[in-house]
């Protein structure tokens, strides 16, 4: 069964476990990231191996811009079962490019996450009042868009590869704007473990695909909007 199976299956079993869902909440939201340097190793499709600390840009605020949404349902006791996605992004350094052989190399259509959410909010924390804070994790896939040119291919790698697992980690603040409206800041933590399939050049007969391997952390602040009803 595929990564992305099991994880469809996860997110389903998570509604289902929860029948007595007090609210639905929808959540949209914008926000600076950052990627952590990480090391790439692998194979170019010249035959190239490589093994290279990599300096990646998460340019939150260019487009195409870092965004998120989920959805969660809430349950009389205040923990939420939900599916979450999020267009992360990752360039790496023209430096690192040209140490790998590449022209291009990045995430940024971007570096997608979809999980299966757990999270925990606390109503009473601060005297009834208007903040809730909150935390959560969640589990699934990633996805990104692979923007890849090997220096000197007739060819681009440029497609959505789903390139192995993803972990988040969630802590936030929400603000009741309205019985139905609410406005929340937070903090998020993604890992991803990326197993991306570089195309074989069709103009070199015989050339096999290369791989690159890579994980990735990810660090947002975002802020957003929620709806609940």
């Amino acid at each position: 069964m595929s990564i992305m199976s099991k994880t469809a299956i996860a997110a389903a079993l998570l509604v289902v476990a929860s029948p007595a869902a007090a609210e639905l909440e929808l959540s949209f939201y914008l926000g600076t990231q950052a990627v952590t340097d990480s090391t790439a190793s692998g194979t170019l499709p010249n035959g190239t191996a490589f093994n290279r600390s990599v300096d990646w840009e998460g340019k939150a605020l260019d487009n195409p811009y870092y965004y998120g949404g989920r959805a969660m349902w809430w349950t009389n006791n205040d923990l939420g079962f939900g599916v979450e996605g999020t267009h992360t992004k990752a360039y790496a350094s023209a430096g690192d490019r040209a140490a790998l052989g590449v022209s291009r190399l990045e995430f940024t259509d971007g570096h997608n996450i979809f999980t299966a959410n757990v999270m925990k909010r606390y109503p009473d924390a601060f005297g009834g009042s208007r903040f809730t804070p909150y935390a959560g994790a969640g589990i699934g896939i990633a996805m990104p868009h692979v923007d890849i040119q090997v220096i000197g291919a007739s060819n681009r790698t440029y497609d959505y590869e789903v390139t192995g697992l993803a972990v988040r980690g969630i802590a936030g603040m929400k603000y009741e704007l309205s019985e139905n409206w609410s406005l929340f800041g937070e903090y998020q933590i993604v890992w991803s473990d990326n197993d991306v399939t570089i195309n074989a050049d069709p103009g070199v007969p015989g050339q096999a695909d290369g791989k690159l391997r890579t994980d990735l952390l990810t660090h947002a602040v975002n802020i957003g909007i929620s709806y609940n009803f």
